[in-house]
C-alpha cells in the first residue's frame, strides 16, 4: 500500500503525532495526569473519577474525555486539542465525528506504551444499538494481548503478521525485526494499519489478501497471527471473527502452510480454536495438523468454552446477542459434528531441520509467569538440548533443580500417624508446573544440585534401594528427559 491510503494524509499524521506528543497523549502522561485512582477507574470503564479530573479540558485533558471516556465535547475544546490537525480533516478521516452539538471520538485512538498509538474501529460496546462494520478493525483486546505475550523476541531479520487487523503485532515485531511485513484480506483493516505505522514512524511492507496469499513464496524468521479463528458453519459476516473457513480448519490450513513459509530455523506462532468431537481425544486430533510438515510444534490449551457458552460470547462480540435463529444454526451445526467444547491457545512452530521433530499438545491452564515468549523460546532450546542425547548422555549430564523448586505432600491421618498418600512438585516460577512423583523420583530430583553427573546419583539410589544401577537407569531415561522438558530440572552451567 502507499502512503495514501491511510485514515489521514501524511501531512495530517505528522499533525497528529505533533498533537499527541505535545498533549503527552501517552499511557504515562494519562496516569501522571488523572493519578492511580481515576486511572483504575478507566481501566474497568468508570469513568467519574477522570472527567473530573480534567473539567478543565486542556487538550490533554479533552483528548482523555473524547479518546477514552468517549464523551463529546465542543468543536472550539477538540480542535485546540488536535491541533495543527485541522477538524475538517480530522472529521474527513473519521477521526472524529459530529454528535449532538459537538464531537466524539470516530475511531479508537489508544495511547499505547509510551510513545506508541493504535487506531482501530471504536469498540461496539461504547456504541450500543450501532451494529459493527463488516470489516470492524479490532483494537488491543484480550486475545491480542495473549499473542503479544507469547511472541519470541529474538532479534530477526524479516518478520511477518498475518491478518494484521489495526497493526498492533506489527508494531511489536518492528521492535526487534529488520523489515515488517503484514497482511489482510480487509482494505479497510490495512487503512487502519497503514496509519497506526506512520503515526508511530514505522515504514511496514502492507500487502492486501487472504492470509498467506500476498506471500506465496517468500520465507520469513519469525512469522505471527491472530486470525479470524471462531469455529462454526463457515458463515462471514465479520472479517476479523469470521475466516469463512469451516470448523477448525483455519487453524490446520496455518499449520499446512507454515513450512512453505519459514527460513531455516524461523518460528511461527499464531492463535487458533479448535473443536473437541465426541469419541475423539482433542490433542491427537490437534496434533495431525502438524504430520509431515517436518516442524517442531508446541501447542497449549489456554481456555475450553462449551458450545452455548462460545456462541453466546461471539453473538455477543458483534451485537448479534438478540438473534435466535442465527444461535440457534450455530449450535445445531456443533450438534450434528459431536462437537462437545471448543478449546483456545497458542500454537508455536520452529523449523529446525530435524528429521524427527517433536509435536506435544497439551493443557496449560495455569497462570504462567510473563513473558511467555520467553517460555517458549526456552521450551524450544530443551528440546534441542535432548534431541542429541540418548539415554547415556542425559545420565552424563549434572542438573539442577528449577529455581524455587516446591514439595507439595498430602498426607492422611491414621493410628500410626501421618501417612503421605501424594508428592507434588511444584514450580513457583516460569510455567508454574506441577508434577506428582514417586519417593525415588523425589530422591533423583533432591539430588540434583549440579554437582554430580545424573550417572552417579543412581549409583548411590540403585545401592540405597538394592536395585540394579543398569535396571534404575533405562527407566530413569525417560523420566529425566520429561523433568528437562518441564523445566523442572534443567543443566548445569559451570
Amino acid at each position: 500500500m502507499d502512503e495514501h491510503d491511510m485514515l489521514l494524509s501524511p501531512a495530517g499524521v505528522e499533525a497528529l503525532r505533533t498533537a499527541l506528543t505535545r498533549a503527552r497523549f501517552t499511557s504515562n502522561g494519562i496516569a501522571d495526569r488523572l493519578g492511580p485512582q481515576a486511572t483504575g477507574g478507566v481501566a474497568v470503564n468508570d469513568y467519574r473519577a477522570a472527567l473530573r479530573a480534567t473539567e478543565d479540558r486542556d487538550p490533554l485533558g479533552t483528548l482523555i474525555r473524547v479518546f477514552i471516556c468517549d464523551q463529546t465535547e465542543s468543536e472550539a475544546v477538540v480542535a485546540a486539542a488536535l491541533a495543527p490537525l485541522s477538524v475538517a480533516e480530522a472529521l474527513a478521516g473519521g477521526l472524529v465525528e459530529r454528535h449532538g452539538d459537538g464531537l466524539r471520538a470516530g475511531v479508537d485512538l489508544e495511547p499505547y506504551g509510551d510513545e506508541w498509538w493504535v487506531l482501530a474501529d471504536v469498540p461496539g460496546i461504547s456504541r450500543p444499538g450501532r451494529p459493527l462494520h463488516a470489516e470492524h478493525v479490532l483494537g488491543i483486546g484480550g486475545a491480542t494481548q495473549t499473542l503479544i505475550g507469547a511472541t519470541v523476541r529474538r532479534p530477526v531479520d524479516t518478520a511477518l503478521d498475518l491478518g494484521t487487523g489495526s497493526g498492533v503485532q506489527a508494531l511489536h515485531l518492528s521492535t526487534h525485526a529488520r523489515t515488517v511485513t503484514a497482511t489482510d484480506v480487509s482494505p479497510r483493516a490495512l487503512r487502519f494499519a497503514a496509519t497506526t505505522a506512520a503515526l508511530n514512524g514505522q515504514d511496514w511492507e502492507l500487502l492486501r489478501g487472504d492470509m498467506v496469499a500476498p506471500v506465496a513464496g517468500r520465507r520469513f524468521d519469525l512469522v505471527v497471527s491472530n486470525p479470524p479463528f471462531v469455529v462454526g458453519p463457515g458463515t462471514t459476516t465479520h472479517v476479523y471473527r469470521d475466516s469463512g473457513r469451516v470448523g477448525d480448519a483455519m487453524g490446520s490450513e496455518l499449520a499446512a502452510a507454515a513450512p512453505g513459509l519459514l527460513t531455516e530455523g524461523g518460528t511461527m506462532q499464531y492463535l487458533a480454536n479448535w473443536v473437541h468431537v465426541a469419541g475423539e481425544a482433542w490433542d491427537e486430533r490437534v496434533a495431525g495438523w502438524f504430520a509431515g510438515t517436518g516442524l517442531d510444534a508446541w501447542v497449549i490449551q489456554r481456555e475450553v468454552a462449551d458450545p452455548m457458552a462460545y456462541v453466546n460470547l461471539w453473538l455477543t462480540d458483534v451485537g448479534e446477542a438478540a438473534d435466535p435463529q442465527r444461535m440457534a444454526a450455530w449450535l445445531d451445526w456443533f450438534d450434528a459434528h459431536k462437537v462437545e467444547a471448543i478449546g483456545f491457545g497458542i500454537v508455536s512452530l520452529r523449523r529446525g531441520g530435524h528429521a524427527d521433530p517433536v509435536v506435544r499438545v497439551e493443557d496449560l491452564r495455569q497462570r504462567v509467569e510473563p513473558p511467555m515468549g520467553d517460555r517458549i523460546d526456552a521450551w524450544f532450546d530443551r528440546q534441542d538440548f535432548l534431541r542429541v542425547r540418548d539415554t547415556e548422555g542425559l545420565l552424563a549430564e549434572r542438573y539442577r533443580t528449577a529455581e524455587g523448586l516446591q514439595l507439595r505432600q498430602e498426607a492422611t491421618m491414621g493410628d500410626e500417624g501421618w501417612a503421605v498418600d501424594r508428592q507434588v512438585l511444584a514450580m513457583p516460577h516460569g510455567l508454574r508446573w506441577t508434577e506428582e512423583v514417586d519417593p525415588l523420583v523425589l530422591a533423583l530430583v533432591g539430588g540434583c544440585d549440579g554437582r554430580l553427573p545424573l550417572r552417579d546419583q543412581l549409583a548411590l539410589l540403585a545401592a540405597a534401594h538394592d536395585v540394579a544401577v543398569e535396571e534404575l537407569a533405562e527407566a530413569a531415561g525417560p523420566i529425566v528427559a520429561h523433568l528437562v522438558e518441564r523445566g523442572i530440572i534443567e543443566p548445569a552451567v559451570g
